[in-house]
């Protein structure tokens, strides 16, 4: 079992960053896939980036490339995503899942991820 709870999230102006947290509660965590998703208003949820049990890998949706970093410390059982260059549409819930059967390889299925968190709330002014 794996317990998420995400933090970071608030009002910033466009251009601006922000980095959320992901601490994980479970030993499952440091050995398997997590990735961030979002759900804007009004939309369905969608995969973000994600990133495997070591850190040795990682996968970007091609909206958030360049902007957006994804990373964890293991040892400390928590997920990081810092977010640079934020625009409007980036506004959403973000949520951190963890897909406990997998350690290597990223999908972006949301139907693999076992553990979500409860998500936190990024608002982008324009």
């Amino acid at each position: 079992q794996v317990q998420l709870v995400e933090s970071g999230g608030g009002l910033v102006q466009t251009g601006g960053s922000l980095r959320l947290s992901c601490a994980a509660a479970g030993r499952t965590f440091s050995s398997a896939v997590m990735a961030w998703f979002r759900q804007a208003p009004g939309k369905a949820r969608e995969f973000v980036v994600g990133i495997n049990w070591s850190g040795g890998r990682t996968y970007y949706d091609d909206s958030v490339k360049g902007r957006f970093t994804i990373s964890r410390d293991n040892a400390k059982n928590t997920g990081y995503l810092q977010m640079n260059s934020l625009k409007p549409e980036d506004t959403a819930v973000y949520y951190c899942a963890v897909d406990r059967y997998t350690r290597v390889v990223v999908t972006t299925t949301q139907d693999a991820f076992d553990y979500w968190g409860q998500g936190t709330q990024v608002t982008v002014s324009s």
